[in-house]
């Protein structure tokens, strides 16, 4: 009985633009370091079980249906068909889009006209200054050029996001780097760097924060499990705390992005700061038919106002349908069943779901 009518997916990807084998297939449902393992499949997870349940339907299949048979029929239709029937059964509205990955996905105007849907982009902090790097000669220039373009980005974008969580853990020290300490680091980075090298320098990472924090848009940090390379505990929202406190009162959201399995962390920094944010995507794509043991466990602590739907679907269109469908069974399953219970009344839960579907992303973003 509870109903989410429409969706604001706060975080997510384009999808790829070609066709796709059962390997390259495989390969995007699970961010690994490789292929799986000699006699076992990714579709033997429980993302693999959620796309085979949530996506055959969408093209024309019975769920459950065999990866196989599934994958013939998405040739069948064609990568852009296949990818317009699977974004518009989604049920998500609007895609808050980060473009910062590499590779040939679509971006938010093209995503936003194959699903049916509004589309806003999200800036990726490091790839923004990665770009300003391979264009400026000197130190001064990059750094006023990186001022500028954060400026500029600001103008059009609807948050930031950084991956200084991934990069290089999110324990940084809290306070805005020196002017003296940004120009030695950038010295140091661009004298090191090739074109495309990746930023990881902490004290260029923390830089770039507090120019973001100072821009007024709202910021996205990842944390938990998100890419390959990433050392997990290095990545537990908990050690944000120091740098959670020196930005409040700025005027600038933080969003704790992914945050599984430190879900709970999320949630608490989102119970005990006012700017903070928690996510609930990720966690339930990967925990699939766990999802609703997931986000009780979000909603232990978390204020209702405070946490936001996405997908934090990348390549595969397969992915925001999961996200989507995931959520609002979770929801309801959690939700409904506080009803039937008594704890809760039905509206009550009813603008609950609202809140978490789309309301309070809505806010955050200034998307009206």
């Amino acid at each position: 009985m509870i109903e989410t009518p429409s969706l604001v997916d706060q975080y997510c990807h384009g999808v790829l633009r070609t066709e796709l084998g059962l390997g390259t297939f495989e390969a995007q449902l699970s961010r690994t370091e490789g292929p799986p393992a000699p006699g076992t499949t990714f579709f033997d997870t429980q993302t693999g079980f959620a796309v085979r349940r949530w996506c055959p339907p969408l093209l024309g299949l019975e769920p459950h249906s065999p990866p196989a048979r599934y994958l013939a029929r998405r040739r069948e239709l064609g990568v852009l068909e296949s990818g317009r029937r699977l974004l518009r059964g989604s049920g998500i509205t609007t895609y808050l889009v980060d473009t910062g990955l590499p590779g040939d996905l679509t971006g938010p105007a093209e995503l936003a006209s194959a699903g049916a849907a509004e589309a806003r982009e999200i800036v990726r902090l490091e790839l923004l200054a990665e770009q300003v790097a391979d264009t400026s000669g000197t130190v001064e220039s990059f750094l006023a050029n990186l001022a500028e373009a954060v400026h500029g980005a600001a103008a059009n974008a609807v948050a930031f996001t950084s991956v200084a969580g991934v990069r290089h853990g999110l324990a940084l020290a809290p306070e805005p780097p020196g002017p003296g300490e940004v120009r030695g680091a950038a010295g140091r980075w661009l004298a090191a760097r090739r074109v495309g090298g990746e930023l990881s320098d902490p004290v260029l990472l923390r830089h770039l924060l507090w120019i973001a924090v100072a821009s007024g848009l709202p910021l996205q940090l990842h944390a938990g499990l998100g890419a390959s390379e990433a050392r997990i505990d290095r990545t537990d929202p908990v050690l944000l705390t120091d740098f959670v406190r020196a930005t409040a009162g700025l005027g600038t959201d933080l969003v704790v992005l992914h945050a599984y399995p430190y879900h709970r962390h999320a949630a608490h920094l989102a119970g005990v700061f006012p700017h903070v944010y928690a996510d609930c995507g990720a966690a339930l794509v990967r925990t699939g038919a766990r999802a609703a043991t997931i986000l009780a466990e979000i909603l232990e602590l978390a204020p209702f106002g405070k946490i936001l739907f996405s997908s934090g679907a990348q390549g595969l269109p397969e992915l925001h349908v999961v996200g989507a469908r995931l959520f609002r069974e979770a929801l309801a399953r959690v939700l409904g069943t506080w009803v039937a219970e008594g704890a809760w009344s039905l509206p009550d839960a009813q603008r609950v779901a609202g809140l978490i579907a789309a309301g309070n992303a809505r806010r955050v973003y200034g998307l009206g």
